[in-house]
């Protein structure tokens, strides 16, 4: 009963504030939809005290579901520790959201719809991460696809929200694509979609093959990569990626709970519970690493020059996810999910901090019109401060201990593209702590630019929007040192109990004793970034100028995303639009139209047009007429006689 609480009570809040949002009103809604989430994240809490740490799992049956041929699977939750961990991380994260939303959208007209919408979002994240089979997790997978569409474009009058919740739909669906035939994979090569079945016969089928494309190739390797680009769409990894930043058209509290800790994760969620089939597939780990590694360096470089606060977050984002996939493409399972735990504790705070600053600002986005924040919202400032700290990994908070392993991790595994991913990480980490620290002086720090309205109206935030700062900046601080020991240290093979693949000796106890030098490097990088932002933004700040000058094509091309958006335009947008077009014009409008209903209506109105030319109104016509008709019938009949 108690995990059917925390899966079902958002989908009550969803029902009754959507349904009937206007007769509960507006406070009803959020209290209804709040305190139901609240509760879930509570239990949720007490779930992870009994399966993480009291060592218990669970197969909890909901209902029969479906039964065709060798096809069989029912709906039922898979309770183990990676599930007690993603429950803890997506009702804690959402809860906090639904409070800071009542003051964030206070002035919102429509906070029923925006409330409803959060809780159905929830639950779609809490159906992906407890199934049991994959053809629930993917009903979850498209809950969650569709949430994020409703949420991103929950401001439908804002034409840029529209395209972008769109955006965001359709880069998803490649990835979905991808999904799907590994599900249709999966089931060809191990005649089940349930996860027990799937691993108890993985190692019989370790060296199976498939033919993929009309050709020979490993099994698992051909499963692994399409899961793999699966998660692509829904991480928001190198290619599928660039509906991330658009994303942030939606309300803050929408990027905090989508982009923080929840629907970027289900990636990352997704190849960790398929770690026994990744295992045995080496070619599809090496394109993991690769993939995560190139990830993340390149949406760190593209965070250097942004200047909208939220997309800096969002870049920051999806260069955090690009770790956590290296880490799973070195083995390190339990370092990837520590990340995505201690992820979304100081990411959400960041995004929800810059909300506050939002509000503090009169909705004003852009830093460059920012500066002095820290005296009109002292609070916020202080919790930002400890979100960038996290970030970046200093000492004892909670990135020093999740990142950290990840690099080490990166190190200390002899798989193939691994030392790419530790260059490449350690590259990460510098530009990290450099567009972190920017971002907090050019906001904070120094002369106030904004307008002289925009000044005499900043505030702090309330107090229903500071709250859960403060409790995420205690997450941020403290999630790190209080749980390392379990993810990836001397407890961790209990603490996982078979829900990840783990083993004594394994890449994470070879990560434990890398040479000082290795454990030092993130350290310096971060230093280095924190040491460089200092002096542009705060000591010398006509550099950053100078160097846009100096460097503008590279400064041009950085602030334009390394133009994937204008490749993706020129060689997968316009055509496709030019190829609607002429099925539009000339084959639905000119063919189908033209000679089916259009030109049947068309002939008749011709016909129609010179009928009535006969009538005319006139007597002798019709007489004239009537007599010539007379006549042919007469000559019929006279011909007919005659023959």
């Amino acid at each position: 009963m108690l995990y059917k609480l925390i899966v079902f009570l958002p989908l009550i809040g969803f029902l009754v504030a959507g349904l009937f949002g206007r007769r509960i009103g507006d406070r009803g809604s959020q209290l209804l939809t709040s305190g139901l989430v609240t509760i879930s994240a509570i239990l949720s809490w007490t779930a992870f005290v009994d399966v993480a740490l009291l060592h218990n799992k669970y197969s909890i049956h909901v209902l029969d579901w479906v039964t065709s041929g060798s096809l069989e699977f029912n709906w039922a939750f898979k309770i183990d520790t990676l599930t007690a961990v993603m429950l803890v991380v997506v009702n804690s994260v959402s809860a906090l959201v639904h409070w800071y939303s009542m003051g964030y959208m206070h002035e919102d007209p429509d906070k029923p719809r925006f409330f409803a919408y959060l809780s159905l979002f929830t639950f779609a994240m809490l159906m992906l991460v407890t199934a049991d089979n994959l053809v629930q997790m993917f009903f979850g997978w498209e809950g969650v696809g569709l949430a994020s569409y409703l949420l991103i474009g929950f401001w439908y009058t804002k034409p840029s929200a529209n395209a972008a919740a769109i955006k965001a739909f359709v880069v998803n669906r490649i990835g979905d694509f991808g999904f799907s035939l590994g599900i249709f994979a999966v089931f060809v090569l191990f005649n089940t979609v349930q996860f027990d079945g799937i691993f108890t016969q993985v190692e019989t089928y370790k060296d199976a093959t498939m033919v993929f494309l009309g050709q020979e190739y490993h099994a698992l390797t051909v499963i692994s990569l399409l899961l793999f680009v699966g998660a692509m769409g829904k991480s928001a990894q190198l290619g599928l990626h660039t509906w991330l930043p658009d994303a942030m058209e939606g309300p803050t509290p929408v990027s905090a709970l989508i982009h923080a800790a929840t629907m970027v994760t289900a990636g990352v969620f997704l190849v960790a519970r398929f770690s026994p089939v990744f295992d045995l597939a080496p070619d599809a780990l090496a394109v993991v690493t690769v993939i995560g590694a190139a990830t993340a360096f390149f949406a760190a470089t593209i965070g250097l020059v942004q200047n909208d606060i939220k997309r800096v977050i969002a870049y920051s984002t999806c260069s955090q996810l690009g770790y956590m996939f290296f880490a799973l493409g070195v083995s390190a399972y339990g370092a990837a999910i520590f990340h995505l735990f201690t992820h979304a504790f100081f990411k959400a705070l960041l995004f929800l901090g810059a909300g506050s600053v939002i509000h503090a600002m009169h909705h004003e986005q852009d830093m460059r019109k920012m500066g002095g924040v820290r005296q009109y919202a002292p609070l916020t400032y202080g919790m930002m401060i400890i979100g960038t700290l996290a970030l970046t990994g200093f000492p004892f908070t909670a990135g020093y201990y999740s990142k950290d392993m990840i690099i080490e991790a990166a190190y200390a595994s002899h798989s193939a593209g691994a030392q790419f991913a530790f260059v490449m990480g350690v590259a990460a980490a510098l530009m990290t702590s450099f567009y972190s620290w920017r971002l907090i002086f050019m906001t904070f720090t120094g002369e106030c630019r904004a307008d002289e309205h925009t000044r005499l109206h900043a505030h702090e935030s309330p107090w229903i929007m500071l709250i859960p700062l403060v409790l995420l900046s205690l997450g941020a601080l403290f999630a790190g040192f209080g749980f390392h020991e379990m993810f990836i240290g001397h407890d961790r093979i209990a603490f996982w109990n078979g829900s990840l693949v783990t083993a004594a000796g394994d890449v994470i106890d070879e990560a434990h004793h890398v040479p000082f030098g290795v454990k030092l490097a993130p350290m310096v990088a971060m230093a280095l970034g924190f040491l460089m932002a200092w002096i542009m933004y705060i000591r010398s700040t006509d550099i950053p100028g100078r160097l846009a000058k100096t460097w503008d094509g590279l400064y041009a091309f950085l602030l334009n995303k390394w133009y994937v958006d204008e490749l993706y335009n020129l060689i997968f947008v316009r055509p496709a639009f030019w190829i609607g077009r002429q099925f539009w014009k000339r084959g639905d409008q000119q063919t189908i139209d033209g000679l089916g209903p259009n030109g049947v209506s068309g002939a008749v109105a011709a016909i129609a047009a010179r009928a009535r030319k006969l009538q005319s109104g006139y007597l002798y016509h019709y007489a004239f007429a009537m007599i010539v008709g007379l006549a042919l019938v007469v000559t019929w009949f006279m011909v007919r006689a005659g023959g």
